[in-house]
């Protein structure tokens, strides 16, 4: 079973995660900026999600995270929960 370990940036408009995403460009830290501004619990960890299973996660996450560059952000990707900046820090298929 494929696995991966991701951060990630949940906010709950596109606006928000836009503008997040051109700090990070500018060369901010991913982790400081999840503290700052994520609405998920991983936030108080830095956006680190640990490791997880594909079909874990909804399926708009999963496919970032299992079909997507590695170590470079994506997104806004949008789901249920809002709005995410997703950077993949590894996976195993």
């Amino acid at each position: 079973m494929a696995t991966a370990s991701a951060l990630h940036i949940l906010v709950k408009t596109e606006k928000e995660a836009l503008s997040i995403l051109e700090q990070l460009k500018k060369g901010k830290d991913f982790a400081m900026l999840a503290k700052r501004h994520s609405k998920c619990p991983s936030g108080k960890r830095g956006g680190d999600l640990g490791e997880f299973r594909r079909g874990q996660m909804v399926k708009a996450f999963d496919d970032v995270v299992f079909k997507k560059d590695v170590l470079k952000v994506h997104g806004p990707v949008k789901t249920r929960f809002g709005y995410h900046l997703i950077k993949t820090l590894y996976r195993s298929n």
